[in-house]
């Protein structure tokens, strides 16, 4: 079945930096618009970026000039780089591989932690 496994959670201080990396298998990976959402308790989970097959993105205004969504189609791989965090973006980080109503996947998540 597919798989998305994603990597690089941790705890990082504030003003620090993070890449989260989520690596696919079992599906076409160019022809997927790969994404990073997180959640934290009690909220609904939330879009933090989204990469097209051809390189398009899309970042949620909250990181906006602090984040970085990249992709490599030859390791099927999709990565978040994580700059300048705060406190408040604290949360489990889900790699998403979406190509359609039914071809929507998740990855089991990875925890980011942004404290002093």
């Amino acid at each position: 079945q597919v798989q998305l496994v994603e990597s690089g959670g941790g705890l990082v201080q504030p003003g620090g930096s993070l890449r989260l990396s989520c690596t696919a298998s079992r599906i076409i990976f160019r022809l997927y618009t790969m994404g990073w959402y997180r959640q934290t308790p009690g909220k609904q989970r939330e879009l933090v970026a989204h990469i097209t097959g051809d390189g398009t993105t899309n970042y949620a205004d909250s990181v906006k000039g602090r984040f970085i969504i990249s992709r490599d189609n030859a390791k099927n791989t999709v990565y978040l780089q994580m700059n300048s965090l705060k406190p408040e973006d604290a949360a489990v980080y889900y790699c998403n591989a979406v190509r359609s109503r039914s071809m929507d996947f998740w990855g089991q998540g990875t925890q980011v932690t942004v404290s002093s």
